[in-house]
Parts: C-alpha cells; structure tokens; sequence
C-alpha cells in the first residue's frame, strides 16, 4: 500500500488521512458549491457581516470578513478542527505533554510566561523560568543603570547581539517594534549572517570598551553564531586583552559550553531544550529586549503573551482567535488552493514581523511528513513573505491585486501612532483600509469605464485600456488593528500567531517544534567547509557543486 494510503493512528488516535475526514469532504462539497460567490455579493447580502466575522481581544481586533468564507464555512472548519481533535491536542501542549514526538520533547514556550504551575517530568518548570528571569533583571537594571560596567570601568553604551533564527529574529523583532519605549538604554544591534560583511560592518560601529556582546545559540553549537562570536571574542581581546570576558555574555541551554568558550559563569543565562528558538522570546532569549527598554517592559511583552495563552487554553473554538486565524488558514491552502500568503504591517515598527513568521510558520508546518511518519496526502505551510507598508504597495502589490496567482494578505496597524504627526498617521491608514477595500471588491467593467468617461477619455481609448483598469477582485485578506503598539500589544500578537500555526499543524498532522529540513545543508556545510583549505581540486559531490567549489578556490 503506498504511503499516503496509511491510515495508521497518531498519538491521540486520530487517522493520518486529512482528507478522508467527513468535514474535509463536506468542505471539499461546500467549497464547489460557493466557488461562484464574490465578496461583493457577501457584503451585499449581510450589511452586518463585518461585527459577524470579528473578534476582539485586550487592545486587539481581528477582521475576517474579507476572507471568503460564510457562516457555513467557518462552521465546517470547527466541525473540523474537533474531528481532528484540536482541543485534544491544545491540552496536550499546555500540560506539558511530549507532542515533539520526533525529538521526544515537550513545546512549553507558555511556561516561560505562565503565571501558574506548569510541570513537565513532574517539575515546576515556571520555578527555573522564574529563577532565570530574576538574574535577568538584576542584570538588566545593573547594567542600565550603570552599575555594572565595562572592563575599563566604564559604562555600557552598546550591546552586540549574536544568534541566528529565533535567538535573533524574535528579539531584533521586539527591539525595534519597541525603541520608542526606550529609556536611557543601550544601544542593540544583531548579526545573524555568517558573512564577515556583517560582523565587520557592526564592529566598526562599536568601540570595544563600552560593548556587551551577548552570543544567544541554544546548543552553544551552531556554526554561524560561534563564527562571529569567535571574531567578536578576538576584537574584544585586541584592545581589552584578558580582560575582555566581562563584556561577553551567553544564553544558552549548555552553559558548559559558554563556560569553555569563555563566558564568566555569572553572564550565563540558561535556557531549555523544551522551547524552540522560534518559540523562545520570552526566555533569556528576550534579554536584549530587556536590555534595551528595561525588564519591566519585557515582563509587559511576557504579560500580553500570557493573556492571548490564556485566551487560547480556555475559549470555545468558534471565538478563539488563534483558531478562526488557523482555520482560516487551512480553508485558503487546502480548499481554495493559495499556496502564499502576504503579511503586510501598516507600521515601520513591525517591518520585521514578515521575517519572524517566515521563519515560525515555514519552520513549524512546512512539513510533507505526518507526525506518525507517512507521507502528508495535502499541502501544508504556504509561503510566507511580505514588508512594511505602504512601500509594498509601490512593489508588488500590482501581483496581489491582478496577478493570476490569488495570495490572501494580513494587513496589520495601530490606531495610535508613538509619534505626532497625525496627518502622516491619517495617510498611512487610509492606505491600510483602502488596500484591502480594493482587493475584497474590485473594479468591474462598468465603474472602469465610468471612472475613464469621468476622466475624459474618448470611447476609443476607453475600450483599449479596459481590459488593464479591470479588477476581479474577491482577494480574501485578514485586518488586525491594535489600539496601540505597546509591548503587551505586541506580547499578545506574537502569541496570537504562535498558536495559529500550532491549529494548523494539528489540522494538517505534522508536528509544528522539529525543524529536520534545517539540518540536512548544515551537515553538509561542515562537511564542505574543511574541503575549501589549500589548492587540491575537489571531485567527492555531483559534478556541480565540484564545480562551483573549485571556481571558488581558483578564483578567491
């Protein structure tokens, strides 16, 4: 029997195939049944449909009524999610259970918020959480306050923070969504790429007594971050000589390694292999955020994700954000066929959020593997890309409004700005709301030649540009207005999107806290990297990557 026809059972006795689902086939039914349906017609038929399809929650509402579904469709999708036991699974992964089946590990990223007991292996893992956090904000108020200074004695003006993935994305994310609640902080900048083009770059900006250079690597073993550790370790040497080991600090979950590279053992801040990197922001991983706007700010970011966790564990389906955002998800992917989906933050303080859910949701759900091993018989994770409005719009927004290719978008805002330039602000919205106006109805053939007789043009021009000023429409997207982009604000969305990508997992059976795809080119960057000494031609891969080495070694 092929793969894909395996119906053995998972964990919680579920079978692999999706698609052999009741709800799946009556959305499969469903789906054929409204193909014809505009969102004009939608909109038309109910002038309530927008308090219909919304939801609020602590500062944040969420619009759906742009996405093509009906109240049928969103009941299916729940009927769904229960035949595939999602609130099985959600007690599962907030009880600490091993749903990392791959590597035999529990997820419990809402431990490192959670204000009650969570035990994993019959420990109260928040008690090591909470033991982490105090040495985090003794040594944030310390050094922020100058307390705790440089080798030289002087204060620290700048901090370096190196990492890759989720030690880098998530706090880059937080930084510099939240540098406008900066208070007499240091200054922090990242480097994840291993091209000495971006190490180099930030150290020619930094003066070595006055830089704390914080080197964030789970294992203590990725190759990328002990790289430009070991650069960063050798110009703080140069000028500090053995004194340059106060200005390195770790957050690791193998302090013996950070111990043997040199790290004091006072500047160690441990993490947990029952968090992923992608997951980790509000571990030790969020101590630049800590360090650049203060620990009470950070425990606010870790206040706004407990509250969206909260709201996750303990609402019905239908009226959980992270659900209906998940479901949503799957409805677009697998019945509708939209294999990307743009996210698009109407605020420059988010221009990072499109790289950081690149990597959570591609990460988590792309997968082609169930979680008990066959062949996954539907697609998963769709691409996921996007940038800071409004320069998207001048990009590529011309594909998302006429492409052939329908890619359903979430626009992202604040009602109010950090800023006072109201009519800046009043532009920007107004941008955000008629974006997604525009791409929900459209513009038919009459009102684009009523909108050129408007403009004077003769009927002859008319009839030659129509087939260009028509558009179809019906491009599903999702609205998120946050009242205001405090750090609780964006605590709660981080965590709204955490846990829709753990629905959509649980919907398409794969298991969201593995990353195996990573590794394979890891591996064999180790294996290449010894090959590139000396002048001996290379013969031991395909004839392509023999080829591209030996030009590299004959040419640099």
């Amino acid at each position: 029997m092929p793969a894909q026809q395996v119906t053995r059972r998972d964990p919680i006795g579920m079978p692999s195939a999706r698609s052999a689902l009741p709800a799946w086939q009556k959305l499969t039914e469903h789906q054929r049944a409204q193909s014809g349906l505009h969102l004009r017609e939608l909109f038309a038929q109910d002038p309530g449909r927008f308090r219909k399809f919304c939801l609020s929650l602590d500062g944040l509402l969420l619009d759906y009524s742009k996405q093509r579904v009906t109240a049928e469709t969103m009941r299916l999708l729940m009927e769904l999610a229960r035949e595939c036991e999602l609130e099985a699974w959600r007690a599962q992964m907030l009880t600490g259970k091993r749903i990392n089946a791959s590597e035999d590990r529990a997820a419990l990223h809402v431990a490192l918020r959670a204000d009650v007991p969570v035990r994993f292996d019959g420990q109260d893992v928040t008690r090591e959480v909470a033991a982490v956090l105090a040495d985090m904000r003794r040594f944030a108020r310390g050094l922020r306050a100058g307390r705790i200074r440089g080798a030289s004695g002087r204060a620290f003006t700048d901090v370096l923070n190196l990492g890759i993935g989720g030690s880098d994305l998530g706090p880059r994310l937080a930084c510099d969504a939240l540098k406008h609640c900066a208070r007499k902080g240091p200054r922090v900048q990242f480097v994840s790429n291993v091209d000495g083009a971006a190490i180099a770059g930030a150290l020619e900006r930094l003066t070595p007594a006055t830089t704390l250079v914080v080197i964030s690597s789970k294992t203590f073993g990725t190759q990328e971050t002990l790289t430009n550790a070991r650069t960063a370790r050798a110009w703080l040497e140069k000028k500090l000589k053995d004194k340059a080991a106060r200005h390195l600090c770790a957050v690791t979950a193998d302090p013996a390694r950070a111990l043997a590279f040199g790290v004091p053992g006072d500047r160690i801040f441990r993490t947990w292999d029952w968090v992923g990197g992608r997951y980790s922001l509000c571990s030790a991983v969020g101590l630049p955020v800590a360090l650049a706007i203060g620990m009470e700010r950070f425990e606010e970011l870790r206040a706004g994700a407990r509250a969206m966790d909260e709201h996750f564990a303990r609402s019905p389906l239908e009226r959980s954000l992270p659900v209906v955002m998940g479901m949503l998800e799957v409805w677009n992917v697998n019945f509708l066929g939209c294999g990307a989906r743009a996210v698009l933050p109407y605020d420059e303080r988010l221009r990072w959020l499109p790289a950081y859910l690149q990597q959570l949701e591609m990460e988590s759900c792309g997968k082609s593997v169930t979680r008990e091993g066959s062949r996954a018989g539907h697609a998963t994770a769709p691409v996921t890309w996007g940038s800071a409005g409004t320069d998207g719009q001048h990009a590529y927004f011309q594909m998302l409004h006429q492409g052939t290719q329908v890619v359903p978008a979430d626009f992202i805002a604040c009602c109010r700005p950090h800023h006072r330039l109201r009519a800046s602000h009043d532009m920007l919205l107004a941008n955000f709301f008629a974006q997604t106006e525009a791409l929900a109805r459209g513009m038919g053939e009459e009102e684009a030649a009523a909108a050129m007789r408007k403009q004077g043009l003769p009927d002859a021009e008319i009839r030659r540009l129509l087939p260009n000023r028509v558009f179809e429409g019906n491009r599903p997207t999702t609205s998120i207005l946050l009242d205001e982009l405090t750090p609780r604000a964006l605590g709660a969305l981080i965590a709204l999107y955490e846990h829709k990508v753990f629905v959509q997992s649980v919907i398409w059976n794969v298991n969201a806290f593995d990353q195996w795809g990573v590794e394979l080119g890891k591996s064999l960057a180790g294996r290449i990297a010894p090959e590139l000494a000396g002048g001996t031609p290379v013969s031991s891969h395909d004839s392509s990557t023999n080829g591209l080495i030996n030009h590299y070694k004959s040419s640099r």
